[in-house]
């Protein structure tokens, strides 16, 4: 655990050595990933198959890495009642969340009263990664499915690892079956995002991949960007508490652990607090712990906790967003929960006041938890619609508009040395 304060000499400096993280990998990482995707690249199915069996302790043939769609209907049918009830609750929530912000075509006239405006169509086959190795996220087929659909992709494709059994965990393939999903292929980690990148004998490439994963997963979207396209590279999970010492001590600590349970044990938390509220949370989070299953790996993670001391607003607002939390809640009066929702710009998402849980966002409040993490919420956003759709500009200009643009166009060709560019306007006028 670091902890640092405005007070001290080095503060800065120590802040500084914080906000240093890097999305990169380790070496190590990078290196066996790039040996996975040259395998699937050379092998196809075989290395595919390969390295399920070698990392998930499942031996499939080709034919048994797709999911059956009798098995996606068996395992709704088997969902018991209450899973049922929280995916179709959940899955409203995404839904209606999103509904509005589809992205719309327009057009309009610019200065030349020529036709400009933007078309939005579909991403044409995406992959969605959904993973199951530490916890089977049900809710990660929710946060990408329904926002793929509301897009209208065409075709949309499920990877997930299995188990030893060769079948991934039932409640995510009913969730896949119940958000429209029907080819589910049971594979995971690198090699799954290889396979959907650049496509294999049983598995037809995709356009673009999305989900998140484990340090393997989210550097082989980084290796194989350009083959296809990713949507974020979110790593290991992240929370930043700023608490004024009104709400309960045990709140922020329950908040801490749910971060810290993921199980990579490199999941990052954050606490900035008055000094004698983080110690009555610190001892709550030792209190928590001990009943809680995945205690082993929270504890690793735990070692990364950093409680902070700050100077006041300000500085919290400044340092909230140097780190730019995949997660910030506020534990504050209504007053400093508002302004710093306002001022603090840089965050995933923002749970305002001490009864909205990160957890919500995990699982049933709408938004997606597709997020930034390791500072890159500095330039990089959430998952939403538009990334599962592309974006063209178009330009229509009449004889009349084309002469109102010929000047402009002539003397951007000069300055920049490009005489056939003002050519390719100006011939055009010439032969009318």
């Amino acid at each position: 655990m670091t902890h640092i304060e405005h007070r001290q000499k080095d503060f800065r400096q120590r802040l500084d050595k914080i906000c240093a993280t890097s999305a990169l990998p380790p070496p190590e990482v990078s290196r066996a990933v790039a040996e996975i995707i040259a395998a699937v690249r050379e092998q196809g199915d075989a290395a595919v198959l390969h390295y399920t069996a070698l990392h998930d302790h499942a031996r499939l043939s080709s034919k048994q890495m797709r999911v059956p769609p009798a098995t996606l209907d068996k395992a709704v049918a088997a969902l018991p009642a209450d899973f049922r009830k929280a995916l179709d609750e959940a899955r409203a929530n995404v839904r209606d969340y999103y509904a509005g912000t589809v992205p719309k075509s327009w057009e309009r006239r610019n200065s030349h009263g020529a036709r400009v405006g933007e078309v939005f169509h579909p991403i044409r086959r995406c992959g969605l990664y959904i993973p199951g190795g530490q916890a089977p996220l049900v809710s990660t087929v929710l946060m990408t499915a329904v926002p793929a659909a509301l897009a209208g992709v065409p075709q949309i494709v499920a990877c997930t690892p299995p188990r030893p059994d060769g079948l991934p965990a039932a409640p995510v393939l009913a969730a896949l079956r119940l958000c429209g999903v029907e080819e589910v292929y049971a594979i995971g980690g690198a090699q799954a995002i290889a396979a959907l990148a650049i496509g294999t004998e049983s598995i037809a490439g995709v356009d673009k991949v999305f989900g998140p994963g484990n340090a393997y997963v989210c550097e082989a979207k980084r290796q194989v960007f350009g083959e296809a396209g990713v949507d974020l590279l979110p790593g290991p999970s992240e929370v930043m508490v700023i608490s004024d010492g009104s709400t309960p001590a045990e709140w922020a600590a329950a908040s801490i652990l749910a971060q810290a349970e993921h199980g990579t044990g490199r999941e990052r938390t954050f606490l900035i607090a008055p000094p004698e509220f983080i110690r009555e949370v610190l001892k709550a989070v030792e209190i928590q712990l001990v009943p809680l299953p995945r205690k082993e790996q929270i504890r690793r993670a735990l070692d990364l906790l950093v409680t902070i001391v700050t100077a006041g607003a300000a500085q919290t607002i400044e340092i909230a967003n140097r780190i730019a939390p995949e997660h910030l809640e506020l534990h504050t009066a209504p007053e400093a929960a508002a302004e710093f929702a306002a001022k603090i710009v840089t965050a995933g998402a923002i749970f305002i006041g001490p009864h909205s849980p990160t957890v919500l966002g995990d699982f049933v409040a709408g938004p997606s938890h597709t997020l930034p993490t390791a500072r890159t919420g500095r330039f990089l956003s959430g998952l939403q619609v538009g990334d599962f759709m592309r974006r063209t500009s178009i330009v229509e200009y009449t004889p009349d508009a084309l002469r109102k643009a010929a000047s402009a166009v002539e003397a951007f060709a000069k300055m920049e040395q490009l005489e056939a560019h003002g050519r390719s306007l100006t011939i055009r006028l010439e032969t009318e």
